[in-house]
């Protein structure tokens, strides 16, 4: 059968993480950044998304060329594995090139000003620069990025006019490279520093090569002089770059004083040089500052020698972000000339914000979880809105716009399951402390909380459809039912049958069960009345998902065999077995309310569409950039909700064919007849039903009440018979003997009875026959 892909509807991911990872194209109509293990490249305007699929794990930098046409991207690798540096064509989206001379992890790229070369550093394991020659499609040198004396290299950058320079800087090191276009090997001259000490964080060159600033960890700027020709093609190997000092913003301003240095309290992460001369400083804690030089006039008040920098900038506008700015890019399109420009600025905590130079009022652009998402949930009969939960917070997002709605955040602690409660005033959800948190579902604000729930983390939640009582599983195996009631929250079974951590757990269609999978191999339903076992299921795997069939007769289960499995709930008994991936674990499964179809994710990054009867899937959905932690379908079934470790969250379209096909659970398909009525008609049928007129005086038509417990009893017939109880001639017998009794005549009763004479030899073990001597008489 001819496998389709599923359409994404919208992706929601970003690498925040990455030191300038976020870059904007040459031509201003894209972006490219990285997400997880892939690289984005995403159209500004339309928000249309791809990927650079080929990395084996996350990617650490990403390089654009300056005319555009090529993207290099690095990656982070295990310890004593090689990490690959790649070399993509921006239009065909295709791999040119790559090498793995680097270990562990690829710390910055950068390209020359020709895009002749591309010139990757490695990380504090590697320590050495790599030149790779973009037009043979080869490395073709490699150096030590530093001096043994001094600390590791952490960044680079090209310089504008010089096609075969740029500079590298680190802890204690600032070094100027030039390439040899004949021999190709790398020549290095250092900056002299004398006895300054500062670890760099970044670097930017003036667009005439005549200078450099760069950011340190201590908060001020170094400036230094590449004392280079202007002609660019001159001979610089007698040039040696020189430093010009250690500046620093200016504080307030004393008269007959030397004003204080102010330097950022956790150092630049990144910088940038403007046409006009001033600086774009983003900060470790959040704050971007425009700088400008100060023209001191008259003497410059002398100060103590012992101060290692001097005030030299004045902020001219300045803007606080949540979390450390890791990027800072211009975006400047024929529609946003001049004041009108855009500064992106890409933040630790994966959020993109769009700032107006003009106003330097920040726009929240782009916003996900920067760690991995464990679990999505639907609000009941509601599939505009979800909650994801992941590290530190509990997210709602909104499915149209893929914007956030509402962050409810916990520090310190990770959120592990989520739920909407069935009458949606709560979201419930359970973290890794123990705790069971219940909040508001519009504000957000704390309803109750449940502590130390379990004593290694709630791993899984479910509650019944009556909000009365709640199902939560623990890292030490239990499962543990709460009676929840707005006063109070009571304990009123812990249930004690798993060896290891819960990994899910479900409420049966009926509320009177609740199935719950374990890491040790074992499945197993609970009977929520009796607060008992009630079956079990063993696999040789670790169940990791578990799903009810709409009907409660089957459930399916996933784990690390691969396979996703259909179980009879009655006897516990395995139906069917189907091969979910070829590699990797399968970690989220979800069915539909009508059970045809479901979806399951794991950790091949793949999402599956599966058809339930025939057991085939027939789309899949590629575009994640880690394993797929949860699936989640929407209750009118036309959306599918991802996530993944890496923290993406996609939203797929259902194809319409199964729109149409699931658009209502069997239960009510099977009441529609062939010729279905139309909503007017539905809704006018009870008036025309309604009695003939009575008089004014008479009682309005009202709807008979249910009868209650007392009238049902008493409706009852409790007379007692020699017909066996579950005999039919006992109602016929009853018939007769009313008959005979009103006509007054004693006629014989010729109603046979079905049920065989007592002499007839049976079979028994009861206590009696047993103790006796035979039959009884």
């Amino acid at each position: 059968m001819d496998v389709k892909s599923l359409e994404p509807y919208s992706i929601i991911g970003f690498d925040g993480s990455a030191i300038r990872g976020l870059k904007v194209h040459p031509d201003c109509d894209h972006i490219v950044y990285p997400m997880g293990n892939k690289v984005c490249i995403q159209d500004w305007k339309t928000k249309k998304m791809y990927f650079l699929s080929g990395h084996t794990n996350s990617v650490s930098t990403v390089a654009v060329s300056p005319k555009g046409t090529y993207i290099g991207s690095g990656q982070i690798n295990h310890i004593g594995f090689k990490a690959s540096a790649k070399v993509w064509d921006f239009k065909k989206k295709t791999l040119l090139g790559t090498h793995e001379l680097h270990k562990v992890r690829v710390e910055a790229l950068t390209f020359s000003s020709d895009e002749r070369y591309m010139i990757s550093l490695g990380g504090r394991d590697d320590g050495c620069v790599v030149l790779w020659d973009c037009i043979a499609g080869a490395a073709t040198g490699t150096a030590a990025a530093a001096r043994l004396t001094t600390g590791d290299a952490v960044t680079l950058t090209a310089l504008t006019q010089r096609m075969n320079s740029f500079v590298t800087g680190g802890d204690s090191n600032l070094r100027v490279w030039n390439i040899r276009a004949a021999s190709k090997n790398l020549d290095v001259v250092d900056v002299t520093l004398g006895k300054l000490r500062r670890s760099v964080r970044c670097i930017a060159i003036s667009h005439d090569d005549s200078y450099g600033i760069a950011g340190t960890t201590s908060g001020d700027m170094i400036k230094f002089s590449l004392n280079y020709p202007p002609d660019p093609m001159e001979d610089v190997s007698h040039c040696k770059p020189s430093l010009l000092g250690c500046l620093a913003k200016c504080g307030p301003w004393k008269k007959g004083k030397r004003p204080e240095s102010l330097c950022y309290s956790q150092g630049i992460e990144t910088i940038m040089i403007m046409d006009d001369g001033c600086l774009i400083v983003g900060t470790g804690d959040g704050v971007i500052d425009i700088l400008d030089e100060i023209n001191w006039k008259g003497t410059f008040p002398k100060g103590k020698l012992v101060d290692p920098n001097k005030p030299h900038y004045k902020a001219l506008k300045s803007v606080k972000l949540n979390g450390s700015i890791t990027s800072l890019e211009i975006m400047e399109t024929p529609q946003l000339r001049g004041d009108k420009r855009l500064l992106l600025a890409g933040t630790r905590t994966s959020e993109i914000y769009a700032i107006n130079i003009q106003t330097f009022e920040p726009t929240l652009v782009v916003t996900c979880p920067r760690c991995a998402i464990n679990h999505i949930a639907f609000p009941r009969g509601m599939s505009g809105v979800f909650a994801t939960a992941g590290a530190g917070d509990v997210r709602v997002w909104c499915v149209k716009t893929a914007q956030e709605l509402l962050r409810i955040v916990v520090p310190n602690f990770i959120c592990s399951s989520v739920l909407f409660s069935a009458d949606g005033k709560s979201i419930v959800s359970g973290w890794n402390d123990g705790n069971i948190r219940a909040f508001t579902p519009l504000t957000g604000r704390l309803m109750y909380c449940i502590f130390n729930t379990h004593n290694k983390g709630t791993s899984a939640l479910d509650m019944t459809t009556d909000c009365r009582t709640l199902i939560s599983g623990g890292c030490e195996g239990q499962v543990r039912v709460w009676d929840i009631k707005p006063e109070c929250q009571s304990l009123k079974k812990v249930l004690k049958e798993h060896k290891s951590p819960v990994s899910a757990i479900q409420v049966s269609p009926n509320n009177m069960e609740a199935v719950s999978a374990g890491t040790d191999g074992s499945c197993i339903i609970w009977d929520l009345v009796s607060l008992s076992r009630r079956q079990v299921m063993y696999a040789n795997t670790l169940f990791m998902c578990v799903c009810f069939e709409p009907l409660g007769c089957q459930l399916l289960t996933g784990g690390t065999d691969r396979r996703v499995a259909y179980w009879e709930t009655g006897s516990g008994n395995l139906a069917r077995e189907l091969e979910a991936s070829k590699v990797g674990a399968i970690n989220g499964l979800h069915i539909t309310q009508s059970g045809d179809f479901f979806v399951t994710g794991g950790n091949d990054q793949m999402v599956k569409l599966w058809k339930y009867q025939e057991g085939i899937y027939t789309h899949t959905g590629l575009g994640h950039a880690g394993a797929v932690t949860c699936c989640r379908f929407s209750p009118d079934a036309k959306n599918i909700v991802s996530c993944c470790a890496a923290g993406s969250i996609i939203i797929w379209n259902v194809p319409e064919q199964y729109i149409q096909k699931d658009s209502k659970p069997p239960s009510v398909r099977n009441s529609i007849s062939k010729a279905p009525k139309g909503l007017q008609e539905e809704l006018r049928l009870p008036l025309e039903e309604k009695p003939t007129q009575k008089a004014a005086g008479d009682r309005q038509p009202k709807i008979p009440a249910r009868p209650s417990k007392e009238e049902k009893i008493g409706a009852m017939d409790t007379t007692r018979s020699s017909v066996h109880s579950c005999c039919p001639c006992d109602t016929a017998r009853s018939i007769t003997s009313n008959k005979s009794g009103n006509n007054g005549k004693n006629t014989s009763n010729t109603v046979k009875c079905c049920r065989p004479p007592d002499n007839l030899p049976t079979r028994t073990t009861s206590k009696e026959y047993v103790s006796g001597s035979g039959d009884r008489k």
